[in-house]
Parts: structure tokens; C-alpha cells; sequence
């Protein structure tokens, strides 16, 4: 991932070199190939609607010509789709490697950038190698650990604890806020909230993530004074876990009319990428197996039980919608599955 943010090549196991067409920094790099998603092999005409339908997954396209940088940047990036609105013409091949290409798509998405790579580049430079394999360990939340823990008074408790997570190899550091005494022969009220900063700190009408999260801290200070408490998982997911970037692409793509899933698939990216095993791990480490789960999606409630937490009860946590994000959340109703009204 830091490879890729910083544009250089890589290589998965002994597949071909790939470089990452947003970041690469070789300008002397071409390619008659690319891999990108099957959702942008869709925008350009080769993939059927059962491909695009995965838009994350890999796709290898060949061009009548060797490509530099400059000429797979658009077949990358869906905001220059007006700027060059010719491409190609291009042709989809078989993926010999395609254990090490979805790999790669993963990565990408971990990096926090786009979903393409010039395939098998000349002067591309010395790859940084790895094995398929090692993404699957790097996923195993086992590595988790707490790492410090601190009494925090806040505006809805003064009766608050945080708890700070993180693994040796992810930078991203999850926090645990308790609220209220813990009690274990009670089941905490839990609530699970992705990172969103522009909800969160800036207050953006586009989603409903700062009333949500205000609102269950509110929710478990209440629990608290009836001698209940409160876990909320604060988890380093931005953008459902595509990163910001990508999630301000998602945005300039929601303006030009495409709702959220259709925005993030133009990207070749998943509609939902957060990783809640990351959250029943948290749980394990405080001691809590049991939660009555604040959610509106069923998605958190099989993905907690699917890793060994019990959820005792799904409360509901539905705010008003405003102008700005009633799009958004009919969105999540109507194609995401959430139990909003």
C-alpha cells in the first residue's frame, strides 16, 4: 500500500509487474496493457452487465498501440470521461494471474487510489515484490491490540473512556469511546461508526454520519444515567472504507447525477468495503461478547454474528432527512438494503 501510494510498481508473486496509473511517477512507462475494473471496462464497452455487475473486480485490456501515463490516466479516472471522451479502441483478454489482479484491485482500494495499473510496463523500474497471500494476513484482526486507554469526559458524559487500538503494519488507529460504567451483566448498547470526516467534523448535509454519531452518543449517555452503558466503535473506514479521495470523486460523480452505488461503481470500486470483523475484534478485547447493535443495516448485524458476537437486539437509528442527503438515504434503502422508512 505505501508502495502504491507513492507510485511505484509492484509485483504479486510471480505474476506481471504492475504500475499504479494515478500515482506512478516513471514518465518514461507504456504499455499495450491495463488492468482496470470491470465497472470501467463497461464505461469503454468491454464487459456485459453480469462483469460490471462486480465493478471491483479485475479486468485486462489490451490497446492497438503502447500506452504512457498520460493516455491511461482517463481509462482510470471517470472525471475525465468529458475531457477525453474518445479512448481506445481496446480489446478484454483472459487474466492468467487472477488471484494476484484481485490483489492488486485490493490494494488499491487500501491505498485510497484509483483501480488501475499499466500491465507488464517497460521502464517502469524495480517492483516492490509480494505474495497474494500476504493481503489475507494483513486483513487477520488477530494482530489488534490496545494500545492505550485514557478517562474521557465529553459534552454528552462526563463518565467516558477512551480506548485506542492498532496493529504493528496499518497506520489506521480505531478508537472504542465507553460510555457509563461498564457493567457485564448488562449488554451494552453498540453502536458502529465509520470515519467521516466531512460529516463528522464539517458538518456536511450530504449524509446523515454527524447527526448519527451525536446522536448516539446521546443515546448511550441516556443508557448510562439508568445504569446501562454504551460502546461506540469509531472505525478508520472513510467513505465506507474507499478513502477520502475517493469519496470526494464518489461526491463530484453524485452531483453529475449518479446516486452513491452507481458513483462508487464508475469508480471500479465497492459499494460497501468496511471491515467489520475489525469491530467483533475490538469487542473481544473489551470483554464483550453480547451487544444490543444501533444500526439501520442488517449488513452489521450478520457481519458482527458471522464473527462470533452475539447481537441481542437491532435498535433502531433513523434521523430526519434534510434537502441535501434525502437522495442518499433513499439510496441506501432502496439498493443498500438499510431499514430506513
Amino acid at each position: 500500500m505505501d508502495a502504491l501510494r507513492h507510485g511505484w510498481p509492484i509485483r504479486i508473486g510471480e505474476a506481471p509487474v504492475l504500475l499504479p496509473v494515478e500515482t506512478a511517477l516513471a514518465p518514461q512507462a507504456s504499455s499495450d496493457r491495463a488492468l482496470i475494473s470491470a465497472a470501467r471496462a463497461a464505461t469503454l464497452k468491454l464487459a456485459n452487465q453480469r462483469e460490471a455487475a462486480s465493478g471491483h473486480a479485475p479486468v485486462l485490456i489490451r490497446s492497438s498501440a503502447p500506452m504512457g501515463l498520460d493516455e491511461a490516466r482517463p481509462i482510470a479516472d471517470p472525471a475525465l470521461d468529458l475531457v477525453v471522451p474518445l479512448k481506445g479502441p481496446f480489446r478484454a483478454e483472459t487474466i492468467a494471474c487472477k488471484a494476484e489482479a484481485e490483489a492488486a484491485m485490493e490494494l488499491a482500494r487500501l491505498a485510497g487510489i484509483l483501480p488501475a495499473f499499466l500491465f507488464d510496463p517497460a521502464h517502469a523500474g524495480e517492483p516492490v515484490r509480494l505474495a497474494a497471500s500476504d493481503l489475507a494476513a494483513w486483513s487477520d484482526q488477530v494482530a489488534l491490540t490496545i494500545a492505550t486507554r485514557a478517562r474521557l469526559p465529553i459534552s454528552a458524559s462526563e463518565e467516558a473512556e477512551v480506548i485506542a487500538f492498532r496493529k504493528l503494519d496499518d497506520m489506521r488507529e480505531h478508537v472504542a469511546l465507553v460510555i457509563g460504567n461498564p457493567d457485564f451483566d448488562r449488554v451494552p448498547l453498540v453502536r458502529l461508526h465509520s470515519e467521516c470526516l466531512t460529516g463528522d467534523i464539517f458538518g456536511s448535509l450530504k449524509c446523515d454520519c454527524g447527526p448519527q454519531l451525536d446522536a448516539a452518543l446521546a443515546r448511550m449517555a441516556e443508557e448510562a444515567k439508568a445504569g446501562g452503558w454504551g460502546i461506540l466503535l469509531y472505525l478508520r473506514q472513510e467513505g465506507r472504507g474507499i478513502g477520502l479521495i475517493n469519496k470526494l470523486r464518489a461526491y463530484r460523480l453524485q452531483d453529475a447525477g449518479f446516486d452513491t452505488v452507481d458513483a462508487n461503481a464508475r469508480l471500479g470500486l465497492p459499494v460497501e468495503a468496511r471491515d467489520f470483523p475489525v469491530a467483533a475484534r475490538m469487542l473481544d478485547l473489551l470483554g464483550v461478547n453480547a451487544v444490543r447493535l444501533l444500526t439501520n443495516n442488517p449488513a452489521k448485524v450478520a457481519a458482527l454474528e458471522a464473527a462470533g458476537v452475539t447481537v441481542a437486539e437491532r435498535v433502531e437509528h433513523q434521523l430526519p432527512a434534510n434537502a441535501h442527503n434525502q437522495r442518499y438515504l433513499a439510496t441506501k434503502r432502496d439498493r443498500a438494503g438499510h431499514l430506513l422508512k
